[in-house]
């Protein structure tokens, strides 16, 4: 099973419980061999691995449903983060409860036993005493001071009355896909423990720091969020270089429903660079008059589209254009309606210099920027050194935009099964996914060929019969080519019914005329798609029913998180925007 950790045991039922722990201190990720006091003691955790059993989940009624046989291995060095456990029935519960160690009678047993792989398998967990006998139920090790001032501290919690008992208060409903995630204080671990006379544990008989620590374990673990998904792993998804010194890994939370992103491994994802491009994504000293910023058209209560048929530059000039919707571009491929950019970093820094938008150079915005002493700090930060340079406002614009990713609209949660369609919408979602054939009886609208798959675009280029302009030839004024005349980016349909007006120029404002533009509007040409050619030269002609079915589907595809603004959008309102109009 992906991303299984532990060997996963087996409740009652038929879905997934994915644990996620993230150690951590003062609230941030830790990493291994990270300093985390460079102004104190130098302190650094080099070791921070435990084993878990006995995993339960309390019902209503105060009773335990326990599994069997569960252990998980968790292992901040290696990055061994999650556990997971199968078949959790469909009901509600209230607390989970693990133990950090193993049963008494699994501590005694002969290592050998397990099978190559196996958690408890002394080769795999690295935990078990050897001749001495028992498992470590947790290492925790590492160094305090620096040069020939560097001391190292070992505990080693063991033996099984130092077992941690580890309750924590959830709300949880069973029946579908659920992700737990955890946080386990390293500060709370090490808080009245760690001194010049007490660098060392190994749970002898009797030990008070042991028992110490047992009730330290008990304490450091929380609960930070209950999704009803599974996420991919980090390492799944990034292959990436060394992180800047001092910069903190970003934990991006993608679905395992979505394929995994080719994110750019010379610029790792961090909280710090993600921060700086999201600040940079609102100022407007990237434009030549300091009026416009990236959110002034891309609003995020539009789903960070434009609700504008053309956007306006910083000088009120007209663009050519509508704003595409900026959402799940970790999958981009080609950008802009015409893909004139091939990557998201080339794009970024594009609109910057346009004449029709923002309309200003790169020299002047690194030295507009470089004057402010904060947002140098900032730069600073995120890359581990000084310099504002074009390249670095490219790279943090780049994690920011690779951050928005929409995956929790209503659609989305009735695939989990933890929301219900109703009949009409039910209706929409079957003609989307069926194709329009009379004569195989096949009477859909024929959508999934170019919005398919779970990202709902395949992210390629199309001429979907519109009626074009001489001016915008669309994907052919970038390649040359006729066989690309009036071809453009098919948009993903995620938060469709936030981001009106539709089409590359904007030119209808409801999705009541985009599906009645398929059903009977097409345009034929030579280089017609042929999805759309093979269909019927009046049209596919919905009936007023399939029509008004087909819209409440695309309703079911609005993330209301992913387009409530934040606090720091600075754009104008989408009735604003709408008045202008």
């Amino acid at each position: 099973m992906l991303g299984v950790l532990g060997c996963v045991g087996e409740l009652f039922g038929a879905s997934v419980l994915r644990v996620e722990v993230q150690p951590v201190w003062s609230g941030a990720p830790l990493m291994a061999g990270q300093v985390v006091s460079p102004d104190k003691d130098g302190l650094r955790i080099t070791r921070l691995d435990f084993l878990l059993s006995n995993l339960a989940l309390q019902r209503l009624d105060g009773s335990w449903l326990e599994s069997r046989d569960w252990f998980a291995l968790i292992s901040l060095e290696k990055g061994r983060l999650q556990a997971e456990a199968d078949g959790i029935p469909a009901e509600k519960f209230t607390a989970i409860r693990f133990d950090v160690g193993v049963p008494p009678a699994i501590n005694k047993m002969d290592p050998a036993r397990w099978e190559p792989g196996h958690v408890l398998h002394p080769e795999v967990c690295g935990l078990h005493w050897g001749l001495m006998g028992g498992y470590i139920f947790m290492a925790l090790e590492g160094h305090t001071g620096s040069g020939e001032q560097t001391s190292g501290f070992s505990y080693h919690l063991a033996n099984d009355p130092n077992v941690a008992h580890v309750v924590l208060p959830v709300d949880l409903q069973g029946g579908g896909p659920l992700t737990l995630r955890l946080e386990l204080d390293a500060q709370t671990l090490l808080a009245g423990v760690l001194s010049k006379d007490s660098l060392a544990t190994h749970s002898r008989e009797g030990d008070p720091l042991a028992a110490q620590l047992r009730g330290q374990v008990e304490k450091a673990f929380r609960v930070v969020t209950v999704s009803h998904d599974l996420y991919q792993a980090a390492e799944a998804a990034e292959k990436a270089a060394t992180l800047p010194p001092g910069t903190h890994a970003y934990p991006l939370a993608i679905t395992e429903r979505f394929p995994k992103p080719a994110l750019p491994a010379d610029n790792p994802l961090t909280v710090e660079a993600v921060a700086l491009g999201k600040k940079l994504f609102h100022d407007t000293r990237l434009s030549i008059n300091n009026s416009q910023s990236c959110a002034s058209c891309h609003l995020q209560s539009a789903a960070f589209s434009d609700p504008r048929q053309l956007s306006l530059g910083a000088e009120g000039q007209v663009g050519k254009r509508n704003a595409m919707a900026l959402v799940n571009l970790a999958w981009g491929q080609g950008f802009f309606w015409d893909g004139r950019a091939k990557t998201l970093r080339e794009q970024v820094l594009m609109p910057v210099q346009d004449k029709h938008e923002m309309n200003e150079t790169l020299e002047s915005v690194e030295k507009k920027l470089s004057q402010d002493q904060e947002l140098v700090a900032d730069f600073k930060k995120a890359f581990g050194s000084s310099g504002i340079t074009a390249e670095r406002i490219a790279k943090a614009l780049e994690q920011h935009l690779i951050t928005l990713i929409s995956q929790e609209s209503r659609f989305d949660k009735a695939v989990r099964k933890v929301a219900e369609l109703s009949e009409e919408e039910k209706r929409g979602l079957q003609l989307f996914v069926t194709e329009h054939d009379p004569k195989r009886g096949l009477f859909g609208a024929d959508c999934f060929h170019c919005h398919g798959g779970t990202l709902l675009t395949d992210h390629q280029f199309h001429n979907n019969g519109l009626l074009l302009t001489p001016e915008d030839t669309g994907r052919m004024k970038v390649t040359g080519a006729e066989a690309d005349q009036g071809e453009f980016k098919t948009p993903t349909l995620r938060n469709i019914a936030l981001t009106a007006p539709y089409m590359h120029d904007g030119r209808f404002g409801t999705l009541e005329e985009v599906v009645e533009h398929y059903s009977s509007g097409v345009k034929r040409s030579a280089t017609l798609d042929p999805n759309l050619a093979k269909h019927p030269v009046e049209g596919i002609r919905l009936s007023a029913e399939d029509r008004q079915a087909l819209v409440a589907f695309l309703k079911t595809l609005t993330d209301e998180a992913f387009a409530r603004p934040s606090t720091t959008d600075s754009a104008p309102s989408l009735s604003q925007l709408r008045a202008e109009n």
